[in-house]
Order: C-alpha cells, then structure tokens, then sequence
C-alpha cells in the first residue's frame, strides 16, 4: 500500500504532508515525555523487525495480488501509538529515501494511512475496548483480529480519497473503492493473525514489554534479542520467499486500468522528486543498481534487508537520542525556575 508520487497531486501530497508533519512533531513532545531506557531500543529494534516483515509479499489465494505486513498495530500495542507512529515514520521514510519503495511526495499519504489509522484509531477504539486488560486469551484475539482489519480498511480507503482527490490517474471513486477494499480485507486477516502471533510471543516471553508506554523500567533484553535475530533472519532469508505478485494497490489499479501499476508522472515537481529519489535509493527495489531482472536477486534482497534493517535501527535510536537530550535540557531550564520560584 505504499502510494506512488504518480498517483498523487502537489496540493494533496502537501497537505498531507503538513498534516503528517505535525503528527510526528505531536508524537515526540509526547514520547519525550514517557522516555524511558528500555522504549527507544524497543523501538529500533521493532523498526528493523517491520522493515524486514514488509519485504515479504504473501500471496492472496486466488486473487493473482499479494499483501505485506502494515506493521502499525504491532507497535501501537507494544509501544503504545504515539511510539509506534514515530517508529513507523521512520521505517517508511528509510524505504522511500534508500530503496525508492513509495514515492518522497506520497511519503507523508503513506505514513498517515499505514500510521496514523492503526495508532490512534484501530488500536484504541477497537484493540483497547475488546481486548481490554489482556487477560482473555479470546478477546485479544478478537480484539487485534478486528483492528487490524479496520486499521487497514481505512488505511485503503485513504489511499482511494488521496488518489481521487488528485485526479491524476482518473480512477473512477466507486470502482476504486469496490476493489481496494475487499482484497485488503484479506490482507488485513493476515496482518491480524501475525500481530496475534508476535504479540502472544512477547506476552509469553516477557509480559513487561507489552508495558512500553507506561514507563516500565524492567529488563526487556531478552525480547530485544529475539526481535533483532528475527530481523535479521527475516531480512537476510526470508525475504527470498517474497511473492512476485502486485500487491493490492497495483493489483486494484491493473484491474481497473488494465496494467499493474500507474505510470510514473515525469513533470515538474513530479520529475524533481523523481530524480532525487534516484539519486538518493541505494538499493531500488531492494535489489543493486543496474540489475538484470533476477540476476543476483537473492544477494541484492538480503543486502536490502539488512542494510535496511540496520538503518532504521539507526534513525530510531537516533531520534531518541535528540528527544532524551531535550528533554534532560528542558529540565535544566525548569530546575532554576523552581528554585527562582521557591
């Protein structure tokens, strides 16, 4: 579901943008104020685990389209969803700055459908309500089965407004919107089923981690460990058995426009952010530069999914860094206030 600039005007891709923006700057006044040691590496950690889980497309059954992991319920139940919108952000902008995956003027478009609709709408009015405390194995099944549906229904719908909004590629709404939504129904079955799995995981091995956003201060290393082995695996192997087939936005647009995938829209803003994605992508597609088609394709994807990995690991702890070192420079300020005060 990651939009390309092609299908996206300049308004509507600014707008978004702007809105994305003052989500991200929200997010980290409020993670900045619930830092503590063990959220910042679960967050890398968690972003190198979803980079390398979206690399794998998984075929729908009898479709011809495949889905990928959205990854935003997974982090808003275990970093909470100002954590998890951040961490999201982080992984998205990786793929489309290094490995021209998404559009630089759809980017803000795709973090606020695969962000901001399983953070701070899926995950508390659906996840929170059914799943309640967690203590009913069959109620938090219920629970992230269903907002991980919802979660990704409207991050589909979002995708048919922003395209039709444009208007662009000329898709008609109603069509659009009749063939997005059903196949990211099962697209968002799937995610559901491996959120249960990853969350059932962390629950067992330690329940503490699923803690995050209330400040926990316990040892979550171990779980740490189990999520950094499983990105590597994930990145450097599995990534192989990846489907080759469209995945549900290029497959609803090849239905309706008979080709898989809207062409690439070379003018004016569209061809400059064209040529700086082309500059700045490493490994586009996830593969080398200069490729023929297959032509070292397990080398190239395994070095995607590491490097790639290993880069959001760094911007996330990164951008912990800077909202730790405010926040201990905002306290040095208010220390003397106090004082002055007193």
């Amino acid at each position: 579901m990651h939009m390309a600039d092609a299908l996206i005007s300049p308004v509507v891709g600014g707008t978004v943008w702007a809105v994305t923006a003052g989500l991200i700057g929200y997010c980290a006044r409020k993670v900045r104020q619930t830092l503590n040691d063990s959220l910042v590496p679960m967050m890398g950690v968690l972003g190198a685990f979803i980079f390398a889980a979206q690399m794998i497309n998984f075929a729908i059954p009898g479709t011809g389209s495949s889905g990928h992991l959205g990854g935003g319920l997974i982090l808003a139940i275990l970093l909470g969803p100002h954590a998890a919108f951040l961490t999201l952000a982080s992984v998205l902008t990786v793929q489309a700055f290094f490995f021209a995956d998404g559009g630089l003027l759809a980017l803000g478009c795709n973090i606020f459908n695969l962000g901001f609709f399983p953070a701070f709408v899926a995950y508390p009015l659906i996840y929170r309500v059914v799943a309640g405390d967690g203590a009913g194995r069959g109620r938090v099944w219920v629970g992230t089965l269903l907002a991980a549906v919802v979660g990704l229904q409207f991050g589909a719908f979002g995708v048919v407004m922003e395209t039709c909004l444009s208007g662009i590629s000329e898709l008609p709404f109603r069509a659009f919107v009749l063939v997005m939504q059903p196949i990211h129904l099962a697209i968002g079955i799937v995610e559901g089923l491996v959120t249960v799995a990853l969350v059932g995981f962390v629950a067992k091995a330690r329940p503490e981690a699923l803690m995050m956003a209330g400040k926990t201060k316990e040892n979550v290393r171990p779980v740490l460990v189990g999520l950094l082995v499983a990105a590597i695996v994930l990145g450097g192997v599995g990534s192989w058995l990846a489907s080759s087939q469209p995945d549900g936005l290029e497959w609803a647009i090849g239905r309706l426009r008979g080709k898989e995938a809207a062409g690439e829209a070379q003018d004016g803003i569209h061809g400059r952010l064209a040529a700086m994605q082309a500059k700045t992508a490493l490994l586009p597609d996830y593969g080398f530069k200069g490729d023929e088609p297959h032509a070292q394709a397990k080398a190239g994807t395994s070095v995607s999914g590491l490097v790639g990995g290993g880069m959001v690991l760094a911007v996330v702890l990164t951008v912990g860094v800077v909202l730790k070192s405010r926040r201990k420079g905002k306290s040095r300020i208010q220390e003397p206030e106090e004082r002055i005060q007193q």
